[in-house]
């Protein structure tokens, strides 16, 4: 097949699920695999909330096993964002990735017959998951079936709010790739991330929740909601925070407040302006070593009326990799009261190093039940990894 004609059937494949109705997009898969490509018939599996588990896509929801999104063929599609052949007496299986941006959404599995050669398919089939990607994003709009598919188990209603706020769970762009994810993934209480990137540059606030249940789940949403209205608004980022800082004032009287962490960092530079708002900790690995990343700490937002903020600076390199983490994992403490801290850490980076960094807050939080002793947590908990590449020309991780 000629660039063209694939191009060209990309684009039929992109034409009809634009017109399918939003739970009719594999139902429309299913038919253009078979008849397009020889297909003898497909699954589409979504990565659940925990990005755990692989659940397969249905008309009736939790009516077919799932699998592990690490230890088993279709996890490998998804963890290494690249198709994985599997072959046997009975046929061939492709399991691709279906991703948008770097956001991980699931695997579509493609069947053929036994003695089907497929590797001149690779490149078609991936041009179908990516189309189906880009339109479940658009049919979650509209219907809840992708959603519901998700789901391992039903989410608490804080949860189901914290969830609508989250951007997603991975990102990619050619100066950085963003990873995070949130514990217990079905129950989790006000710990929070955000991010937005325009062509000049991204903005990040990780924060940690406050309170438990529905009015954690508020307190981060208004806070959340304000940060995005001064952000769109052109507000810089002290007055992002500030706005924020007035708007949880406003509605608690410093009841209620919120640690939070806000950073802008410039695509052509690595510089980077951020606000520790009593934040969720930092760790920077550099060269091979990882050290907490010392900020000047100012009053979290919502504690006082008319807090002013002010904006610290620092510079990114290419190759330097940051950690966000929450209360719920520094502050996790052994069976012998000791807590998390550097050294546990160390080892945690040390065993992740050479995942992407949207493996990494996985990896991460699942070390964290063996340091408690298998004992449930008491607090949720936040990760959120960052790696740096800049754009050609700046400098390299260690020069300076």
């Amino acid at each position: 097949m000629t660039e063209g004609e694939r191009g060209e059937g990309a684009g039929n494949v992109e034409r009809l699920l634009r017109e399918a109705a939003p739970h009719e997009l594999f139902e429309k898969v299913r038919g253009v695999l078979a008849r397009d490509h020889g297909a003898a018939g497909a699954e589409l599996l979504m990565a659940d909330y925990a990005s755990a588990r692989l659940q397969p896509v249905t008309a009736q929801p939790f009516t077919a096993d799932s699998v592990s999104a690490y230890n088993s063929s279709e996890g490998r599609a998804f963890g290494a964002q690249e198709p994985h052949v599997v072959s046997g007496e009975g046929g061939t299986t492709v399991h691709l990735p279906v991703s948008v941006r770097g956001d991980r959404l699931g695997v579509l599995s493609v069947r053929y017959p036994a003695g089907v050669r497929v590797g001149g398919l690779l490149g078609p089939l991936q041009d179908v998951a990516d189309a189906l990607a880009h339109e479940i994003l658009v049919a979650d709009r509209d219907t809840d079936f992708f959603l519901q598919a998700r789901r391992a188990r039903r989410l608490t209603l804080a949860a189901e709010m914290q969830w609508e706020l989250l951007p997603g769970r991975s990102c990619s762009r050619p100066e950085y790739d963003l990873g995070a994810q949130l514990e217990p993934a079905y129950a989790i209480h006000g710990d929070s991330f955000d991010w937005s990137a325009s062509a000049d540059h991204l903005t990040l606030t990780v924060n940690n929740g406050m309170g438990e249940g529905i009015d954690a789940a508020l307190l981060t949403s208004l806070a959340v909601s304000a940060l995005r209205n001064a952000r769109r608004a052109g507000l810089g980022l002290a007055d992002q925070a500030a706005l924020a800082d007035q708007a949880l004032y406003g509605q608690y009287q410093g009841r209620l407040h919120l640690a939070m962490l806000l950073l802008r960092f410039a695509l052509d530079t690595g510089e980077v302006e951020v606000i520790d708002a009593g934040s969720p900790r930092v760790w920077r690995l550099r060269g091979g070593t990882l050290e907490p990343f010392a900020l000047e700490a100012q009053l979290p937002l919502g504690m006082f009326e008319d807090t002013v903020y002010t904006c610290q600076r620092f510079r990114m390199l290419p190759g330097d990799r940051l950690f966000f983490l929450s209360d719920g994992v520094y502050d996790v403490l052994s069976p012998a009261g000791e807590p998390y801290g550097l050294h546990a850490l160390a080892r945690a980076v040390t065993n992740t190093r050479l995942l992407p960094p949207s493996q990494v807050p996985r990896a991460l939080l699942e070390e964290l039940p063996g340091y408690r002793g298998g004992a449930d947590a008491a607090d949720d908990a936040m990760v959120v990894c960052l790696d740096w590449h800049g754009r050609p020309g700046t400098e390299r991780s260690g020069e300076r």
